[in-house]
């Protein structure tokens, strides 16, 4: 779990590499910890294989930009996978 960032953009990348049994899986918890409803670990795609800018997605999609410019903390759940660097942009 990441300390609360601030970002601006409306997408969530990864660079990472798993196995072919593993994955990466993301939540969104606002500045106290809490999940963000819609950015749960139980509604996060889980994401494997290798990519240098894998673009994160949830049930309700990949866009995070209405939660720009407020402190998020990022909890990420790897099994038998590595995580490199994670950035937000607007997906250009």
């Amino acid at each position: 779990i990441t300390k609360p960032v601030v970002f601006q953009g409306n997408e969530l990348r990864l660079n990472f590499s798993s196995s072919a049994a593993g994955d990466v899986r993301v939540e969104l918890q606002d500045g106290e910890g809490k999940p963000i409803p819609g950015f749960a670990l139980e509604e996060s795609a889980e994401i494997f294989g290798d990519a240098h800018e894998r673009k994160v997605t949830w049930k309700q999609g990949g866009d995070v930009g209405k939660l720009a410019g407020k402190p998020v903390r990022i909890r990420f759940v790897l099994r038998d996978a590595d995580l490199y660097a994670y950035r937000f942009g607007t997906g250009e």
